[in-house]
């Protein structure tokens, strides 16, 4: 039955944009495990955004919209394998009937896992990639993010992250990789690449790159789904425990991290009674199973989760255990060296000793080349020199910060913060 159209023809535009952020992820990864080619499977999803351009806007937005975009990239998909000669002996396996059904069930296995979007993870971060492209292109297909927004979130120019995409495609597809979740050491082989993925497909939700949206929670969702996802096919891995915990905790602040017209609130100014007291329980339950099953020395998303937990611990601002925190943060510089993980330290550091000894911190970070484009390095040192009673430097430097974020929210946040400084 033709779903009956539930907007109007000038809903359409703006419909059609949101719905197409939201569900391209899905699209992608549906349309892949019909294709098993995740560059002619975002093609797909593009041709049916095209399609709904063209009709939308003179029959309405659909009923279910997302599943209209879904049914029409997998219809294209079933077109073009059957065009295909050598996809003869896979359409006599899907069957005739396949424009009208799901995709095949794949062999019973008690390991495997039914979720399309992992495996588009596990995919793009097949070891034929190098790390870096590995994390460019899940982003780009399953967190549905812009080059320019991968860019911002790699602190590396835009045309660097478009050629990894463009290459990483390009190299699962001449060495015909597998649309699968992968098993014993290949599994255990692809999972850090996993995590970080995940992990900043999260932070690109939590405080997005760009755009005029504080937050992108579907980001945020997704995530912390997959992040539950591996913990329950991994029991015994510390580090997807310890980031499912991180992600946990970090949610459980997102109604109070804006204010009644979607503007930032800072962690110091949050009401917290507005936490999810849930989400704080699930993610010191995951961090307990963390430590439970670590063995040696913490991994680095168990010691940010042991950090997060301090914040949910503390009743205010000024009670959490900032000196715990700096050694955490040392503890990680150790395992996973980072100018940002420096910076985060410079700021518990302010907070347990003060912000003479912080600002000289960040300031033997000011060469780092990764930071010279990194608006929160000038939005710390500015937040220091506002304490330390200097108002000119301070307002001179929430205005580069202002200059250098490409989020509308935080940048009239750090404007409204430099206007302070009298």
């Amino acid at each position: 039955m033709t779903p009956q159209p539930t907007a109007g023809p000038s809903d359409a535009g703006p419909a059609i944009e949101t719905v197409f952020r939201l569900q391209s992820p899905r699209i992608i990864a549906g349309v892949t495990r019909i294709v098993r080619d995740v560059g002619i499977a975002e093609e797909l999803a593009q041709d049916a955004l095209v399609a709904a351009l063209e009709q939308w806007p003179r029959d309405g937005v659909p009923d279910n919209p997302g599943a209209w975009l879904m049914a029409t990239a997998r219809h294209r998909a079933v077109d073009l394998v059957r065009r295909r000669e050598n996809y003869a002996r896979k359409l006599a396996e899907i069957g005739r009937a396949l424009p009208d059904a799901a995709p095949p069930e794949e062999p019973a296995d008690p390991d495997d896992i039914d979720d399309d979007l992992l495996r588009l993870v596990f995919t793009a971060c097949h070891p034929v990639l190098s790390t870096e492209a590995r994390t460019a292109l899940t982003l780009r297909l399953l967190g549905g993010l812009t080059t320019a927004e991968i860019a911002r979130a790699f602190l590396v120019p835009e045309p660097t992250v478009a050629q990894r995409i463009v290459r990483a495609k390009r190299t699962l597809a001449t060495r015909n990789i597998a649309f699968e979740v992968p098993y014993g050491p290949d599994r255990e082989a692809r999972l850090g690449s996993v995590l970080d993925v995940i992990y900043l497909i999260f932070n690109e939700g939590y405080a997005a790159t760009a755009g005029d949206d504080w937050l992108r929670p579907s980001l945020c969702e997704d995530a912390l789904r997959l992040a539950r996802v591996l913990s329950g096919l991994m029991p015994k891995e510390p580090e997807v425990h310890g980031l499912t915990a991180l992600l946990e905790l970090q949610a459980s602040r997102t109604a109070a991290r804006t204010g009644p017209s979607g503007e930032p609130v800072l962690l110091k100014d949050q009401n917290r009674a507005r936490w999810n007291r849930m989400l704080i329980a699930r993610g010191i339950a995951a961090l307990g199973r963390a430590e439970a099953t670590s063995c040696g020395a913490p991994g680095p998303y168990l010691l940010q989760a042991a950090i997060a937990a301090c914040h949910a611990h503390a009743y205010t601002y000024e009670e959490t255990d900032w000196s715990r925190i700096a050694t955490l943060y040392g503890l990680l510089a150790v395992r996973a060296p980072s100018p940002v993980v420096e910076l985060n330290r410079a700021v518990a550091v302010s907070m347990s000793e003060g912000p003479g000894p912080a600002l000289a911190l960040v300031d033997a970070l000011a060469c780092e080349p990764a930071l010279r484009d990194y608006h929160l390095l000038p939005s710390v040192r500015a937040d220091l020199l506002a304490r330390l009673g200097r108002p000119a430097e301070a307002r001179a430097e929430f205005e580069r910060a202002a200059s250098l974020t490409r989020n509308e929210r935080e940048r009239e946040l750090l404007l409204r913060r430099a206007a302070e400084q009298a």
